[in-house]
């Protein structure tokens, strides 16, 4: 099968295109967020082409998987096909309803180039909180490639993965971040670190200051974060971050707060999910003390994500719902 499908989610992408199809990623020149192509810090295979995007139309292809409410007219406009009426389609909602959530009506319900087009959810929070209207809806949870157990816990400390922590301060819990390193080392992994040291160094938290680190290669991300100790996941309003996945995945136990899917993600015996934020501080300190339990709970965390989320999992779901789109 050929799937148009444009480069938004790194993460998701990389185990998306792990499959058996031939993916279509259309490239503009400058590699803005409607033309990326093929990703530069994850490793993709050959079957991921990127095609520009004055070529898109003499393309052969068998579905789109639209991620914004844009797409379905920007296919239309580059392929010449409808989605949903020309180009079978389907609509890859990654989010959380970012307003009121037993409010917020999802673009399918309301946009007419997207009205019947089915939604594919990443989490069952995000099933139940969305209103799609009469959109056919359905379930495919993520799935993560193994990067293998590289989990040593030698560094004493928290790791956190988030990107544009400063921009997204309250819903990414950057306040709770820092908070956390007023009482634990903690370091923190993705891309807008500056940011984050200037805001750390204003609030009086120089420690975190110096333990920022900016956009890491996916592979050297991994082998970093098995050195920490804990995963801290500070997140008060997301879809489900990969990057907790891929940290247990690679053997850590986790600390988060119970909201959206963690509490569904993280079982009791991988880590502590909860809003009781002195409870969250006192465990991080209990785990840099006894290193043995948090590795014994980082092996749960492992094997439960590698159960849950493993990539052939994924893949197979989504086969499963694509061949019977195009049937």
């Amino acid at each position: 099968m050929k799937i148009l499908i444009w480069h938004v989610h790194g993460s998701w992408t990389t185990a998306f295109v792990a499959g058996q199809h031939d993916y279509v990623l259309p490239l503009l020149p400058d590699r803005s967020r409607d033309g990326l192509g093929r990703a530069r810090t994850w490793s993709w295979p050959a079957a991921a082409r990127e095609v520009a995007v004055d070529q898109l139309r003499d393309e052969p292809l068998d579905l789109v998987v639209l991620q914004r409410p844009h797409e379905a007219a920007l296919a239309e406009r580059l392929t010449g096909r409808r989605p949903g009426r020309d180009l079978p389609a389907v609509y890859l909602e990654h989010n959380a309803p970012p307003g009121p959530a037993v409010g917020t009506v999802h673009p399918v319900a309301t946009d007419p180039a997207l009205r019947g087009i089915p939604v594919v959810h990443v989490t069952l929070f995000n099933a139940m909180a969305w209103d799609c209207g009469e959109s056919a809806t359905t379930v495919i949870e993520h799935g993560v490639p193994d990067p293998g157990y590289s989990y040593t816990g030698d560094v004493a400390s928290l790791a956190v993965v988030v990107n544009e922590p400063v921009r997204r301060w309250r819903v990414a819990g950057t306040d709770l971040l820092l908070d956390m390193a007023r009482h634990v080392p903690v370091d923190v992994y993705g891309m807008g670190m500056d940011a984050l040291r200037e805001r750390a160094l204003a609030d009086g938290v120089p420690s975190l200051a110096s333990r920022l680190h900016e956009d890491l290669p996916q592979a050297r991300l991994h082998q970093r974060l098995g050195r920490h100790r804990a995963y801290f996941h500070p997140y008060r309003w997301t879809s489900l971050g990969l990057a907790l996945l891929e940290a247990m995945t690679c053997g850590l136990p986790v600390l988060a707060l119970s909201t959206t899917e963690a509490p569904e993600a993280v079982p009791p015996e991988a880590g502590l999910v909860t809003c009781d934020l002195e409870a969250l501080r006192a465990t991080a300190r209990r785990w840099l003390d006894d290193p043995a339990e948090a590795r014994e709970r980082g092996r749960v965390a492992r094997q439960h994500a590698l159960a849950r989320y493993g990539l052939k999992r994924f893949l197979d779901d989504w086969d499963r719902l694509l061949e019977g789109m195009t049937r």
